[in-house]
């Protein structure tokens, strides 16, 4: 009986967050096209599988995490070497040197001698695209798009408020949120409050503050299969710097984002009407402080709600729009 030959295999290594994996597609994508015969494999955290292989862009995930932003280990690579191997993970000697020691037969990354010039204050689906770019392989920063997902949302048209943030540098107030969510509330709006792990007392306290129903509050970290859902079924999502921001870019889902210490110049939505970034200018600051930064709590709940009002305004006309007459066959 002849067997049939494994597949090359490219190993990809992005191994960061929500919003860098979302952030990551387009490159991903490039990958997949330039490499139509090989197998995909992504090296990142496995609680981002379903969310990776969604893209189809990968087709399998090896784990691989380390706290922060720090380069794991890819000792437990157990496979032949990759037959090609791509650092998307940052731009030092650290992560080239870890796919390094599998001795792939070919390794892409910035650190090597022939290796692009990394573009520092390049947005970064800009950044990575460019990368590949280097290397002959085209990328389009604009191709993000992630497909409708199969189930239904728990909160269809509602809107999807969530002040959580992976720092406290990139967290607007509480009491902001809860300012905002009486205004859109106000307005005639659901509105569902989303949290994280570890993010309840934070998303309990918004929905105290601003008198929000206990069946429209959503703690613990959701499902992927149902966050997913939610944001692209919601009306809009109003959030600070955060992977949410990003899933609500990949569903075209009309988003509000609040920036502080980074600028949406390098993390922000691509340009258009449904996506806005909310920013005061200045020095950046720390993305990973503790504490707000100064330039996010510049920005007041009334300009807050009144983007969020704006970008809702042609979703509530299109609700008040009656629907098409339908021409039934006889």
């Amino acid at each position: 009986m002849t067997r049939t030959p494994h597949p090359p295999t490219v190993l990809v290594l992005r191994a960061l967050g929500l919003g860098d994996l979302l952030a990551g597609v387009p490159a991903l994508r490039g990958v997949r096209r330039a490499f139509p015969g090989h197998r995909i494999v992504l090296a990142q955290p496995a609680g981002l599988t379903e969310l990776a292989l969604a893209t189809g862009a990968v087709d399998a995930v090896f784990p691989a995490e380390a706290p922060g932003r720090a380069v794991p280990s890819l000792a437990h690579w157990a496979a032949p070497a990759p037959d090609v191997a791509i650092d998307l993970h940052g731009n030092g000697p650290e992560s080239r040197d870890a796919l390094a020691a599998l001795r792939p037969r070919r390794l892409l990354a910035h650190a090597c001698p022939d290796g692009p010039p990394w573009r520092g204050h390049a947005n970064e689906r800009d950044r990575w695209c460019a990368f590949l770019h280097g290397y002959g392989i085209p990328a389009d920063p604009l191709d993000l798009r992630l497909p409708p997902p199969t189930a239904p949302s728990p909160a269809p048209g509602a809107v999807l408020v969530h002040p959580g943030a992976a720092s406290g540098a990139r967290r607007w107030p509480g009491g902001r949120y809860a300012a905002v969510v009486r205004c859109l509330r106000a307005a005639g709006h659901q509105v569902v409050l989303t949290g994280g792990p570890g993010e309840e007392a934070l998303v309990h306290s918004v929905a105290e503050r601003s008198g929000q129903h206990a069946r429209d509050v959503l703690t613990g970290g959701l499902p992927f299969a149902e966050l997913s859902a939610l944001v692209a079924g919601a009306s809009l999502v109003l959030s600070g710097d955060t992977g949410l921001a990003h899933l609500a870019v990949a569903h075209g889902t009309r988003s509000v984002t609040l920036f502080g210490p980074v600028s949406p110049r390098l993390w922000g939505p691509p340009p258009g009407p449904h996506h806005l970034a909310l920013w005061k200018p200045g020095p950046p600051g720390d993305p990973h402080g503790r504490t707000p930064d100064a330039r996010l709590l510049r920005l007041r709940t009334g300009e807050v709600a009144a983007a969020c009002l704006m970008l809702l305004r042609p979703v509530r006309a299109e609700a008040r729009r009656p629907g098409p007459e339908i021409a039934h066959a006889r």
